[in-house]
């Protein structure tokens, strides 16, 4: 005997007669009102490919390099030693790009700096606000630029502050996972060792 579907069966016929049992267990169990669309099963561990990426490292100031994943702080530090600004660079950038932001809006005599700076953007930048430029030229200049080494010797204040920074493991190795949290970490340091 068989039903129409949609209507409500009594018994479900023998599978020797017509051998059409499932027409007769659909009408008997029913079609759950929802179905699971495909990309929402969870037969593989990833997100889906054509979704982007919402988290992850590229706005973390985390880049490779070298020795893997890392983060370069460049800072600025004042006559006594003590911070004055920073910028986190992800690990493959060249730190003579975080240079106009760590100048910009300070009145300064003089700016000491290792040979990794030594580019004609950063020193005309220093001659329109009349800033002594204490940087060593690169080997590689067509013509040389003469430097002040005398003053250049007192370049080891940002080495010693660097020296102390690291000092804490947690900025030495990045624990942190964001920037923000990061920076917080280097912040707080900074202040520890100006208070000393």
């Amino acid at each position: 005997m068989h039903s129409a579907p949609g209507t409500p069966c009594s018994t479900v016929s023998p599978l020797g007669e017509e051998r059409c049992f499932r027409t007769d267990f659909q009408c008997l169990v029913g079609r759950p009102g929802f179905r699971i669309r495909n990309d929402r099963r969870h037969h593989r561990a990833r997100p889906s490919a054509r979704h982007g990426r919402k988290r992850g490292a590229c706005h973390q100031a985390i880049g490779r390099s070298r020795g893997g994943l890392t983060t370069k702080i460049v800072a600025l530090v004042d006559a006594l030693g003590n911070l004055t600004r920073f910028v986190l660079l992800p690990g493959q950038r060249h730190d003579s790009i975080a240079a106009p932001d760590l100048i910009d809006g300070i009145d300064m005599q003089a700016l000491l700096a290792d040979k990794g700076f030594d580019n004609n953007h950063l020193r005309d930048l220093l001659q329109e606000t009349e800033t002594k430029v204490v940087i060593p030229p690169k080997a590689d200049r067509k013509q040389p630029i003469a430097c002040d080494f005398a003053m250049y010797r007192w370049r080891h204040l940002i080495e010693n502050f660097f020296c102390n920074l690291k000092q804490f493991r947690g900025i030495a190795t990045r624990y942190d996972k964001t920037d923000e949290s990061f920076a917080a970490f280097i912040f707080l340091r900074a202040t520890h060792l100006a208070l000393k």
